[in-house]
C-alpha cells in the first residue's frame, strides 16, 4: 500500500500557519463542550465558569464570552463535601443544545449543584446577540452531571432533552432521562444492574426507523460494567441502546419509566489464527456518518483495550442493518443450573418489546396502552443476547504496541475522482491527531488503512469537523486547522500522487486541493503512475546530490529517508569510471536503517556515487545521490604524524585538529584532499617530496591526541 505519513510537531504546525490557537483564560479550563452554529457562522464552546462564541473562519476574530461562575455559597458547600475547590467546585458547562431559532439550552455542573438556563443568540447573525438569561435558572438534575469528570451525553429534540448522566451527588444513580417539554419526565429503571450498571455515556443520536415519524428511535452509545454472570471477573462492556422517541412509560408498571429500552453489546475484535480473538473492550467515542438514506448512517466507533498489560486501539464500522437485526434477535435470559445468560427460548409477547407504538407496527397509540405482559417482559429483559458485529468482521484501523491510545474521532466524506472516501481524524491521549483514509484492496469489504499525517496539537481534546476545518478543544484552549494541507506533500508529481490523500491532486504545476469539477490527476487512483512518470524522469537531474568524505577503516553513515513510512528503500553504487549501477547487497558490513545506509570498515572499493531510491506500489522515485570518497588511512596517518613532528610549540588545544579535519571531510564542494589544501593554504603546510607530489602535511591546531576513536585511524610507523 502506498502512503505518505507526515509527523508534525506543535511548533511545526504553528510555524506553518496551519494551526490557529485561542489560548484560554487564566481562570478557565475544560474547553470540551461544542455546538456548531453554521447559520450564524459561530462555534459555541462551554468551559469552566464561561461560555464562548468563536468565528468559524478564524477563532481569534470577534471572540465573545460570558462568565457564568458557581455562586460562592455553592462553592463553599462543594468544598465542605470534600471536593477539590480548584478543580471540581466550579461551574463546568456540559450541555449546549439548540432550543429554538433564538435560544440555546445550557447547563453546567454548578459546583456539584447542576444548573440550567437559556442562552440568547438572536435570530440572525446581524443581530449580534450573545447573552445569558439572568432572570431564569432551573435545577439541572437529570440534565447535567454533578461531577465535571463524569462522562455524559445529551440531545435536545422537539423541545425535549434526552440525557445520559448521573442523578445524584455521589454519582451512583445513573439513568437515561427525558426532561423539558410538556410530558412528565421519564427515566430508566432505578437501581437495576440489568438496565444500567455504572455506565459512561458517549453519544446520543436520533435515527429514523421508517418514513413514519412515530417510529423514530433514540440510540445511545455507552460503556458499563458487565452484568452479573456476563463475564468472568470485572470487565467493561461497550453498548448500544435504543428507545422510542414517543415512549410515555407504562400505565401500571414502569410508570414514568422507559418501556421500550433495549441494549446490545458492541463487539470490536481481531480474529486470531487459533480461534482466540483480540478484543478491544472499551468504547471511547462514536461518530455517525450520514448517508443519502437518513435511516442508515454508517457508525464509526473508537475502542481501546482494558488490559494494563496489552495496550491497543481500534476503529470499527457498524451498519444500521446489522444493529436492527440484533435488536430483532433473541433476548438475553438467565437460566440453567449455573444461572448463566442464554438466549430466551420462551414465548415473546405481542407486540414485541422494544417496538414503538404506531400504525406501522402493532397499531397501539401509546406505550400506556401496551399489555401488562409486554411491560413485564421489557422490565426483565432489557438486554439482547447476540452482539453487534462490525462490518467486515474486524476493525478497519488497529494500533498496538504504541505509546498512545485513540480517544476521539471525526470523519469527513471526500468526493474524489474515483468515488467517495471517508477521511478519519483520530485524536490520541498524547495530543496527536492522525489523519487516516481507508482504501479498498480487492473490494470495499477488504480495506487497508493509509496514515496521511500525524500532527501534535493538544494533550487532551475533543473536536468537531465543519467548514473544511477541524476544531479542537482542551484544558488549554481552542485550536483550528484545515482538513487539507496539500503543500506538505512536496513539489513533485509523484510525491503528491503517492500521498494518496483524497483532498489533494496534481494540477500540472503543484499539489493542490482537488475539486470534482477541476481537471486534475487525483493521487488516490491507479493511473497516477502513467501521469507522473515522465514528469519525475525529467526532474531526476534535480535530485539532491552531496559529496562526503570518509577515512579508510572507519565507519560512514549515508543519510536518506523517504517521506512515506511504507516505502521500500534500495541503494545502488556507481563506481568511478563505471557507467553501470550495482545494487548494494546488505551484509554484516553494510546495514540499512530507516534513516540511511551504515557502512562499517570503509575500503577504497566503497568510493563512488550512491543512489538512494524509494519504491512504492511499483513506482521508483529517486531521492538522493551521495558522492563518497574514501581517504586512504595511510595518507591520513602520515598527515597527522607529520603534523605532530613539525609542531615545535605544543598547544594545549587538543580539539582543534578534529574540527579542522572534519571540515576537510565534510567540505561539500571539494573532490579531493589536494583541492582542500589548495583552497585552504592557511590550514595546510605544503611541501614537495622527491617525486614533486603535493601533500597536506600540517593541520592548524598542532598535534592530535594519540587516541582518536571517532576516526579510527590506523597508526603507522613514520618512514625513515
Amino acid at each position: 500500500m502506498v502512503c505518505f505519513s507526515l509527523t508534525l510537531s506543535l511548533a511545526q504546525m504553528l510555524e506553518s500557519s496551519n494551526l490557529v490557537t485561542f489560548t484560554g483564560l487564566a481562570n478557565s479550563s475544560g474547553y470540551d463542550t461544542f455546538l456548531m452554529d453554521e447559520e450564524r457562522g459561530r462555534l459555541l464552546v462551554g468551559a469552566e465558569d464561561h461560555v464562548f462564541s468563536f468565528d468559524l473562519v478564524n477563532i481569534n476574530r470577534d471572540v465573545k464570552q460570558i462568565a457564568w461562575p458557581a455562586t460562592p455559597s455553592k462553592r463553599d458547600e462543594c468544598k465542605w463535601a470534600g471536593k477539590d475547590l480548584g478543580k471540581e467546585c466550579s461551574n463546568f458547562v456540559r450541555v449546549l443544545q439548540p432550543y429554538n431559532q433564538t435560544h440555546i439550552y445550557i447547563c453546567g455542573t454548578g459546583a456539584f449543584h447542576p444548573i440550567c438556563s437559556y442562552l440568547e443568540i438572536g435570530k440572525r447573525a446581524e443581530d449580534n446577540i450573545f447573552r445569558l438569561d439572568a432572570n431564569y435558572f432551573e435545577n439541572g438534575r437529570g440534565k447535567s452531571p454533578y461531577d465535571p469528570n463524569m462522562q455524559s451525553s445529551s440531545l435536545l429534540i422537539d423541545g425535549e432533552l434526552y440525557s445520559g448522566t448521573s442523578a445524584d451527588f455521589m454519582g451512583r444513580d445513573f439513568a437515561i432521562f427525558r426532561t423539558l417539554g410538556s410530558h412528565h419526565p421519564i427515566r430508566t429503571e432505578q437501581h437495576d444492574s440489568r438496565w444500567l450498571n455504572d455506565p459512561r455515556f458517549l453519544g446520543i443520536h436520533l435515527i429514523p426507523e421508517s418514513d413514519n415519524p412515530e417510529d423514530d428511535k433514540i440510540f445511545l452509545f455507552f460503556k458499563e460494567s458487565a452484568m452479573d454472570g456476563e463475564h468472568t471477573g470485572k470487565a467493561t462492556i461497550s453498548r448500544i441502546g435504543q428507545l422510542c422517541k414517543n415512549d410515555m412509560g407504562g400505565h401500571r408498571s414502569l410508570v414514568n419509566k422507559w418501556t421500550t429500552f433495549l441494549k446490545a453489546k458492541l463487539t470490536c475484535s481481531v480474529p486470531g489464527l487459533s480461534g482466540i480473538d483480540t478484543h478491544f473492550d472499551e468504547l471511547q467515542d462514536v461518530f455517525l456518518m450520514s448517508a443519502k438514506d437518513p435511516k442508515n448512517p454508517v457508525i464509526y466507533a473508537v475502542f481501546t483495550t482494558s488490559s494494563n498489560i496489552f495496550r491497543g486501539s481500534a476503529i470499527c464500522m457498524y451498519s444500521m442493518a446489522d444493529i436492527r437485526r440484533v435488536f430483532l434477535g433473541p433476548y438475553a435470559h438467565r437460566d440453567g443450573p449455573n444461572y448463566q445468560w442464554v438466549p430466551f427460548q420462551g414465548r415473546v409477547p405481542y407486540p414485541r418489546p422494544g417496538t414503538c407504538p404506531s400504525k406501522t407496527f402493532g397499531g397501539f397509540d401509546s406505550t400506556k396502552d401496551l399489555p401488562d405482559d409486554v411491560i413485564t417482559f421489557a422490565r426483565l429483559h432489557p438486554a439482547m443476547y447476540n452482539p453487534v458485529q462490525p462490518m467486515g468482521g474486524k476493525p478497519i484501523v488497529v494500533r498496538t504496541n504504541v505509546e498512545y491510545q485513540f480517544t476521539q474521532l471525526v470523519v469527513d466524506r471526500v468526493e474524489a475522482e474515483d468515488g467517495q472516501y471517508d477521511v478519519m481524524f483520530i485524536g490520541t491521549d498524547l495530543g496527536t491527531v492522525l489523519k487516516v483514509v481507508t482504501i479498498p484492496r480487492e473490494s470495499w469489504h477488504d480495506l487497508e488503512e493509509v496514515v496521511l499525517e500525524e500532527m501534535t496539537v493538544f494533550r487532551t481534546y475533543m473536536f468537531i469537523c465543519q467548514q473544511q476545518q477541524l476544531y479542537l478543544g482542551s484544558d488549554l484552549g481552542i485550536s483550528q486547522m484545515p482538513l487539507h494541507r496539500c503543500e506538505v506533500y512536496g513539489k513533485a508529481c509523484a510525491e503528491c500522487c503517492l500521498a494518496r490523500d483524497p483532498y489533494c491532486a496534481w494540477d500540472g504545476t503543484e499539489c493542490s486541493r482537488y475539486f470534482p469539477t477541476a481537471k486534475s490527476t487525483l493521487g488516490i487512483t491507479e493511473h497516477y503512475l502513467l501521469v507522473c512518470v515522465l514528469d519525475d524522469l525529467e526532474g531526476y537531474s534535480s535530485v539532491e546530490e552531496r559529496s562526503v568524505y570518509g577515512v579508510e577503516n572507519s565507519s560512514m553513515f549515508l543519510e536518506c529517508s523517504p517521506k512515506s513510512q511504507r516505502a521500500l528503500i534500495y541503494w545502488q553504487l556507481q563506481r568511478p569510471n563505471d557507467e553501470r549501477k550495482h545494487e548494494i547487497v546488505i551484509d554484516e558490513r553494510l546495514s540499512l536503517t530507516g534513516q540511511g545506509l551504515l557502512i562499517r570498515s570503509l575500503t577504497q572499493a566503497d568510493s563512488g556515487v550512491y543512489h538512494c531510491h524509494a519504491v512504492e506500489h511499483g513506482f521508483i522515485q529517486p531521492l538522493r545521490r551521495i558522492n563518497l570518497q574514501v581517504i586512504p588511512a595511510q595518507r591520513v596517518g602520515e598527515l597527522l604524524l607529520r603534523a605532530n613532528a613539525n609542531d615545535k610549540d605544543p598547544s594545549p588545544k587538543h580539539k582543534l585538529w578534529y574540527r579542522d579535519f572534519m571540515s576537510l571531510l565534510e567540505h561539500p564542494d571539494l573532490n579531493s584532499v589536494d583541492e582542500f589544501c589548495e583552497l585552504q593554504p592557511s590550514r595546510c603546510h605544503i611541501r614537495r617530496s622527491r617525486r614533486s607530489r603535493r601533500n597536506c602535511t600540517q593541520l592548524i591546531g598542532s598535534r592530535a591526541p594519540r587516541d582518536a576513536p571517532v576516526l579510527n585511524i590506523r597508526k603507522l610507523n613514520e618512514r625513515s
